[in-house]
């Protein structure tokens, strides 16, 4: 791998991000300590660990499906600049009608290094055409 994220630990046994099998997309992120979520209760997830970045990369941060499909946990924000160095924190809201319990090193989201493109800003005044146009929010069907 030719990208290192450096990685500090905050709290001292808390498991570090890693990838579950060869090919996958995302890193495992892991909470570092115990929190209830109770239904639509929104809190950050610690952590206990800070990154740096590698120059030219971003950090996101997705849900991990089982627990958004199974238990309608979803995490809020989610993107790193390259310049943070505070300790990571997972955004979460439970969606569900029960309280979910997080346990100190279980997994709570992914997080997903991704190469930044910067692109220089044009304002104009038109815009070109596509077949899709303005269409939005079902226009292409069911």
């Amino acid at each position: 791998m030719s990208n290192v994220l450096k990685i500090k630990r905050l709290v001292k046994d808390v498991l570090l991000p890693d990838y579950s099998h060869d090919g996958d997309a995302a890193m495992n992120m892991y909470a570092s300590e115990n929190v209830t979520l109770e239904p639509g209760e929104r809190k950050q997830i610690k952590t206990g660990i800070a990154i740096e970045i590698p120059k030219g990369y971003s950090v996101f941060i997705w849900d991990r499906s089982s627990m958004s499909h199974k238990h309608g946990l979803k995490t809020l924000g989610g993107v790193i600049d390259e310049g943070y160095r505070g300790e990571v924190m997972v955004g979460m809201v439970n969606l569900s009608t029960e309280d979910y319990e997080i346990e100190k090193n279980h997994k709570v989201a992914q997080m997903i290094l991704q190469k930044r493109e910067e692109v220089e800003i044009e304002e104009v005044e038109e815009l070109s055409d596509t077949a899709r146009g303005k269409g939005a929010f079902g226009s292409t069907g069911k």
